[in-house]
């Protein structure tokens, strides 16, 4: 609840939503420029094992709001820890508060970290039908991962199956074909990473349990009227009445809703569904924009620009360092020319600031080790991230 009073105070309709939120130990901040409000949209991934000098630049700069970690950035504990304390050298160095760290870590198929928890795949915990059994696996999932310095899970998967199909279910990354057991397990493992300062983070809203193939590789469209499609939002209004800190915006289109747009750059779905009629309060994040941009015909930066627009916080950008900086000079120069809302680029920046402010670094503890599969080991390094 402090969280959300912080939100909702920063990111007011006035003089004082464009104001820096204050870093400990600095006086007050100026307001930021476009290129700050720009950056801290920006949720990347990084190359190599280690953040490059121009990347701890942009971090420096608040040209970055935060880096997606895959599997390939990745080699030990002790190297994952040098990761992210340099990154977040950098964004003190530069005053600004810590910087997003995220990776995968549902459980199963889709884990990042082959060392840490969740010790049950997604499925498994579904079985238990235990929300104690969900919460205990999102503690240890969110103690791991802050021992070394990961303050974002993307996770929990809460998309629920329709018909026995669709590429979620057949990978084994549901909890249930049951909208009811889905939303008590998902919401359970969210306020388990919680418990360890963990910033958890619902997916995929408003669902994509009915989607047949991965929204990487094919233009997902989800048919389903407005009426069936509620059960699919039940997971997320408990999320939000339990003051879920994060959501990720599918890649579909839902015409029962928005015939042009995927949900990741749709007002309608962000403003009026997300925030209008469910209340969320949070911060959104886009599903990786670049595998969706291919598929549909168009460009990265084409899609960035409308989920911009559209209200999305974080935009989820998977492709190389170069291109992800070009995208933000991109942008810089659309923000500039009057194309992307002045109070949008505010408000997110305001949620976005807020939510970074609020992160805490003293988690120390050792993490719990997990053992390894060949299947997991396909699933993290690949070039894209987990849909």
């Amino acid at each position: 609840m402090l969280l959300l009073l912080v939100i909702a105070a920063v990111s007011a309709p006035s003089a004082a939503a464009a104001a820096t939120p204050a870093v400990p130990g600095s006086q007050v901040a100026a307001a930021p420029s476009i290129e700050q409000l720009v950056g801290a949209k920006l949720l990347i991934v990084m190359g190599g094992t280690s953040p490059t000098r121009k990347l701890l630049r942009r971090v420096r700069r608040g040209e970055v709001g935060g880096v997606v970690l895959l599997g390939l950035n990745i080699t030990s504990p002790r190297q994952l820890s040098r990761l992210t304390r340099r990154l977040q050298e950098a964004a003190r160095e530069g005053g600004q508060p810590p910087v997003l760290i995220a990776v995968d870590q549902e459980g199963g198929i889709i884990t990042r970290i082959d060392w840490a928890p969740p010790t049950l795949t997604v499925p498994e915990m579904g079985a238990t039908g235990s929300a104690a059994v969900a919460r205990a696996q999102g503690r240890a999932t969110g103690k791991a991962l802050r021992a070394r310095g990961v303050n974002v899970n993307l996770a929990p998967v809460a998309d629920i199956p329709a018909g026995g199909q669709g590429f979620m279910l057949t990978t084994g990354r549901t909890f249930s074909s049951q909208a009811e057991l889905t939303a008590r397990l998902a919401t359970a493992f969210a306020r388990g990473l919680a418990e360890t300062g963990t910033l958890a983070t619902m997916k995929h809203f408003p669902g994509i349990g009915r989607v047949r193939e991965n929204t990487d590789h094919v233009l997902g469209i989800v048919t389903a009227s407005r009426a069936e499609l509620e059960q699919d939002l039940l997971p997320y209004r408990r999320a939000i009445a339990s003051d879920i800190p994060m959501i990720m915006l599918s890649n579909a289109t839902y015409p029962a809703w928005d015939r042009r747009h995927g949900a990741g750059w749709s007002r309608v779905i962000v403003e009026d569904l997300l925030r209008g009629e469910l209340g969320f309060t949070g911060v959104t994040v886009t599903d990786s924009l670049n595998g969706t941009a291919a598929v549909r015909g168009t460009t990265t930066r084409s899609l960035a620009l409308q989920a911009a627009v559209a209200g999305a916080d974080l935009l989820l950008i998977s492709g190389a360092e170069r291109s992800s900086a070009k995208l933000f000079g991109y942008l810089v120069r659309k923000a500039k020319a009057g194309r992307i809302p002045l109070d949008r680029l505010q408000a997110s920046y305001g949620r976005i600031q807020a939510l970074r402010t609020s992160l805490a670094t003293d988690d120390t503890s050792p993490p719990v080790i997990a053992p390894p599969s060949i299947w997991r080991w396909v699933y993290r390094n690949v070039g894209h991230l987990a849909s």
